[in-house]
């Protein structure tokens, strides 16, 4: 948890350091490093009561996306020392580890190697094993770890946690504790009778009768690990090394495709990989407007892309894969052999980023504001599907400035439009109007000072309308004397 940010430096080991989560009444920590427990401060408290106990507290805002997103990979990485994982809590793994500890030496070596490579990673581990997973749980969060529990001590090892290492809520432990069952053994000692009346209606997750018999082994608590994700790839391995990639190209784009019309998906993604005979690699990687498994749109995408691929001395390994997968159904081609001129689009935005780069090959994307230079933005066009402009309940100009261009007001009428103006060295006079349209800045996205506008259709003599504003207002305490702006055209 030192590792605040790889811009900056973290504080020094003297002082506290948490991570802050949005709570009802203001941020909360949501945990805490070995100084700051050190200090008694725990997860839950407000900060700002911390700060007022500790001035030298360091608070880092947590990310709550970003950790969730880790206990994902940690999943499928801490597979290494077993098939069945899944993620117990924000924070926790369970493993069943049952016939796999003696291929790392039994019980005690296979939690000090769970401890090392997580120290590796950066992250600090309490590891416990016991017959059961409520068990094992408890021991890790409120027990001496490592701890090891053999079948028939668990009664004995969990009798003086706390309740809340059943995983009870809190107004539950809170209630178990008004009654002075503070810790597990105490609960196991009360005649059951007695919690039944009282937890009758609870569910599952809340009745401590049923987490008790979860724990001690009385009731089945089965571990349902996820499926390992399904990898798509093809490899070709070549009697002697080559420097050309393309001959073997077409195969591998064969049973890649093969493959993925089998499970039914299309790649969003390829990469091409060739492993050079100096034990270095290098990959290609590209992306797709839309899922596909044609091995000849394939092919076409990686024309011309392999030509600044680095071979060394030759590779004997080739391998295309598909990082990122989508479900493809089988479409049936029209009766009458007529192509639909929309398949083919996603197609036309692949080859054509492919020759000129994600960043040349755009679409727009809109956005809900009030100032009209911000309603629309270009995207790259495999970054997502085009979406239709917003409904505006007023009407805009076919063609913007931006930026929008300053004009010289010859003569305006008080508080209205301009009856003449002039813009790139030429005079216009104004026949008709109408406004004014009150667009007001947004406070927060704008910065402090910014100018409110009133926006007018001017037609002028020649029948061309503009789009003019004026920024500010005469003793708004925003500036000096208001500006105007041309900023589109209507058609």
């Amino acid at each position: 948890m030192r590792a605040i940010s790889r811009y900056r430096t973290a504080p020094g080991a003297d002082v506290p350091v948490v991570l802050s989560r949005d709570g009802p009444h203001g941020p909360v920590v949501q945990c805490a490093d070995r100084t700051a427990a050190a200090r008694g401060i725990a997860p839950g408290e407000r900060v700002v009561d911390v700060q007022a106990i500790h001035p030298d507290l360091h608070v880092e805002v947590a990310d709550l996306q970003g950790d969730q997103a880790l206990m994902r990979r940690l999943v499928y990485w801490a597979r290494r020392w077993c098939p069945w994982t899944v993620q117990e809590g924000d924070d926790g793994l369970v493993l069943d580890v049952t016939g796999a500890a003696h291929l790392f030496g039994g019980e005690a070596a296979i939690l000090r190697d769970m401890v090392q490579m997580f120290a590796m990673q950066g992250l600090t581990a309490r590891a416990a094993m016991a017959p059961t997973r409520a068990a094992a749980r408890a021991l890790a969060t409120h027990g001496e770890t490592p701890a090891i529990c053999r079948a028939g001590d668990v009664a004995a090892a969990v009798a003086p946690l706390p309740v809340a290492a059943l995983g009870l809520a809190g107004e539950d432990v809170r209630l178990l504790t008004r009654l002075g069952l503070k810790t597990v053994g105490l609960l196991a000692d009360v005649p059951r009778e007695a919690l039944m009346r009282r937890f009758a209606t609870a569910a599952e997750e809340r009745n401590p009768l049923i987490l008790l018999d979860r724990m001690l082994g009385r009731a089945p608590d089965p571990l349902n690990a996820p499926a390992d994700p399904q990898r798509f790839l093809a490899r070709v391995r070549l009697a002697e090394p080559v420097i050309d990639p393309y001959p073997h190209l077409k195969s591998l784009a064969d049973d890649l495709c093969a493959a993925l019309a089998e499970a039914g998906r299309g790649a969003r993604q390829l990469r091409l990989t060739i492993y050079r005979v100096d034990s270095e690699y290098r990959s290609v990687q590209l992306a797709t407007a839309g899922a596909t498994r044609d091995p000849a749109h394939m092919l076409r995408l990686f024309d011309g892309r392999l030509d600044g691929i680095d071979p060394g001395f030759g590779f004997d390994l080739l391998t295309l894969d598909a990082p990122r997968v989508e479900p493809l159904a089988v479409v049936q081609e029209r009766l009458d052999r007529a192509r639909d001129a929309l398949a083919d689009v996603p197609g036309l935005l692949d080859r054509l980023t492919a020759r000129l780069g994600q960043d040349r090959v755009t679409w727009s994307a809109w956005t809900e504001t009030h100032r009209p230079e911000r309603v629309e933005a270009r995207v790259p066009a495999l970054t997502g599907a085009p979406a239709a402009p917003p409904i505006l309940a007023r009407e805009r100009p076919v063609r913007l400035l931006n930026p929008a261009e300053e004009v010289r007001v010859i003569y305006a009428v008080p508080e209205g439009p301009p009856t003449q103006f002039r813009w790139r060295r030429t005079m216009y006079q104004a026949v008709r109007h109408a406004g004014p349209e009150r667009i007001a800045p947004e406070w927060w996205r704008d910065r402090p000072g910014t100018r409110l506008r009133d926006y007018y259709k001017v037609e002028v003599q020649d029948g061309r309308r503009f789009w003019l504003y004026r920024e500010g207002m005469v003793g708004d305490g925003r500036g000096d004397a208001p500006r105007w702006f041309l900023h589109g055209f209507f058609v």
